[in-house]
């Protein structure tokens, strides 16, 4: 894998026994190698978070991965969280003081699930802890009783907005996707575009029209990638943008 570009992702912090470990899922790797066809290189989330200026110069995109844990409310509203609601506090600090560097140095950014909603709160966009306990919307979790095929199948249609990235890389107005959160946007961060939206009109996908390459979808596209034609096509746009920038700076 020598010379391909390097995509960076951030570590959740997990509990194995009394001691915590760095992780990042197996499928969010195996997509930037086998969908991307870059490198990936994790990014430990650490209290107080490495140099980032540092983490940035060493990678030619980021992945904000989707986990299990939720942002810490205080950083976006003066609710509290709810009973049970798990919490990253030192993925928190890593990836909501990277993204406004990244975004500075114009670094190519696929962000899913909980990626997702880290970039709109790291843009002073706000989210909903509860989408099913808001009356216009949809209970977009999975049943945790299924296997992993049957909640990671598609789940609901996406209308892809006209002339947007998504729209071109499917090839037309709809796409179908999985659908496996709790939480969703409750109001767009700012200069961020929406590229998608659900039947119930949640938004799905947004990108960032200043950036080469800003792109954060609700959905799991990382799952099985090479199976899915529409999710292999945004990892193929977004390794596409990470050649771009190694090109610059190898210069």
């Amino acid at each position: 894998m020598t010379g391909l570009p390097r995509v960076g992702l951030p570590t959740d912090r997990k509990l194995i026994g009394p001691h915590p470990f760095l992780a990042v899922g197996e499928k969010y790797l195996r997509a930037v190698v086998e969908g991307a066809e870059c490198l990936p290189l994790l990014i430990p989330g650490l209290q107080p978070p490495l140099p980032l200026a540092d983490v940035l110069d060493s990678v030619d995109g980021l992945l904000l991965t989707g986990a299990y844990s939720n942002i810490e409310p205080h950083h976006y509203t003066d609710e509290p969280s709810y009973p049970g609601n798990l919490h990253d506090p030192a993925r928190d600090a890593t990836t909501l003081g990277l993204i406004p560097l990244a975004i500075e140095r114009d670094l190519p950014i696929l962000a899913i699930c909980r990626g997702f909603q880290e970039v709109n709160v790291a843009l002073g966009g706000t989210l909903h802890q509860k989408v099913h306990e808001v009356g216009e919307y949809d209970d977009h979790r999975e049943n945790p009783d299924d296997d992993l095929d049957l909640q990671y199948a598609p789940s609901h249609a996406i209308d892809l907005h006209p002339g947007g990235l998504l729209a071109e890389i499917a090839g037309g107005a709809r796409a179908e996707v999985n659908s496996l959160h709790g939480q969703g946007i409750a109001r767009l961060g700012e200069g961020l575009a929406i590229e998608a939206t659900a039947p119930d009109g949640l938004i799905e996908a947004y990108r960032r029209p200043d950036s080469d390459f800003l792109l954060a979808v609700q959905w799991h596209p990382e799952w099985r990638v090479r199976e899915n034609r529409f999710y292999l096509g945004i990892f193929r746009a977004f390794g596409d943008a990470c050649r771009r920038r190694a090109q610059r700076r190898l210069r």
